[in-house]
Order: structure tokens, then sequence, then C-alpha cells
């Protein structure tokens, strides 16, 4: 079937792809979302995240990963490619060897999320501040969206961030980049270099901000339809 599976980035869950899955569903492109552990700020690790996302994978999976569900997707195809038929990295960030997404984000050249997060009294994990939310996260989504996002929003777990990744087998497999080109929380300069790695016909790009699944989710569905078909033609 070559389904989508759909994970999500940092202090969100499943819910955010609701608008985007039922595109999907109009397009009939087999889809679903799952939400990754830790999402109560409870102790996660990054192989949890590959654990989540291996059980709920089917055959041939297409992983989608959202900004820090890069690396989620990256760690699961590591843990076992042959369970997948392809990577999609959604203005997301693609892992480089031997650095951890808390290690390319201090990298990248502005930080526009740092002022937004607010760490727990233990550091073992962060929130997102509600009032500057929408500029990093939806300044492009319609009020009503964003406004159910925020109040969404949960704590991030840490561990997960500072685990680097040496990535092996995972470049094996297709993967392809979408950009974000106004993107207010991974700088689109940032996403164009990481995925400068790819070939040209693997770079794609929306003129959306960082929750293209709610600010033009019926776009991303039809890039998503099309990246999918290139995928399994391969």
């Amino acid at each position: 079937m070559s389904e989508l599976l759909l994970v999500h980035g940092t202090c969100h869950g499943a819910w955010c792809f609701a608008p985007l899955l039922a595109e999907l569903a109009r397009l009939e492109i087999p889809a679903r979302a799952i939400d990754l552990p830790g999402r109560d700020g409870a102790p996660t690790t990054l192989e949890d995240y590959a654990g989540a996302i291996l059980a709920a994978a089917g055959p041939e999976t297409i992983l989608v990963g959202h900004s820090a569900g890069g690396y989620a997707i990256t760690a699961a195809a590591e843990a076992d490619p042959t369970r997948f038929r392809g990577l999609v990295y959604l203005c997301a960030y693609l892992p480089a060897a031997g650095q951890s997404l808390a290690d390319m984000r201090r990298a990248g050249p502005s930080q526009p999320l740092r002022p937004a997060i607010r760490m727990a009294p233990d550091r073992g994990s962060f929130t997102i501040d509600p009032t500057l939310a929408r500029a990093a996260f939806y300044q492009d989504c319609p009020d009503d969206l964003a406004a159910a996002a925020i109040a969404r929003l949960c704590p991030q777990p840490v561990t997960p961030q500072e685990t680097p990744l040496w990535p092996r087998a995972a470049p094996g497999l297709p993967r392809h980049y979408i950009a974000c080109a106004q993107d207010q929380t991974i700088p689109p300069a940032w996403q164009d270099q990481m995925a400068a790695a790819l070939p040209p016909e693997c770079r794609h790009r929306l003129p959306s901000g960082h929750s293209p699944f709610l600010s033009m989710p019926g776009l991303l569905a039809r890039e998503l339809a099309r990246i999918r078909q290139a995928i399994i033609a391969r």
C-alpha cells in the first residue's frame, strides 16, 4: 500500500495532521498519524521514538517527518530500513552524521525558536510560550486553527533532541525534502542547506510557514501524493 505515516515535531501530536489527513483521504492516499511517546514530559529517548514508529509502520511505509520528526523517522529507518519505502522531510531536520538535533539547531544561521522555549525546572523537558507560539509555528494559519493548535501544545522531552545520530542505512532509501519558504522556526536557508545533500528532483518547496498541514493542507497533500508516486515508481 505504501501508506504515509505522519510523524509530528516538537511539542505537537498526531492531532496537528487532521486537516492534511482529510485532504489525503480525498486524494485516496492511504495515510495515518501517530503520537510519539513522551508528550507528557516523561523521560523518553530517541530509541523510544524509533520503536513507536516501527510498531505503527506497515509493509513499505513511507515516513513523513515534520520538523524535529526528521530525527525520529531517520532513527526508525536506521533501526530497520527494510520496513520502509522512503522518507520525506517536511521542513525538518535532516540528520548529519554525529550531530544531535540540538547541535543542528545551534549550527543554523539563526535561532528563531529559542526565545519561545521554556525549560522545565528539572531541565528534562520544555514547553513553548503560548504568547510566542503563533509567530513561531502558525503565522500563516487561520486564526481558529492557530488558537486551537496553541492550546494543544505539550511538553517536549529534551533527551531525544540531544541524542546524536550516525545515519548509515537510511540513505539507501529514497529521501525527499519539502522546504517551507516562509518558515519562522527553521530558517529556510538552513532547510535549503540541509536538503542540498539530496538530488535536485528530491527537493521541493512550499510557500508556507512552519505548519503547512494547517495553513495549506490541500497543496501539501498534492505535493505528498506526487512524492509518494515518485518513490513507488523508483
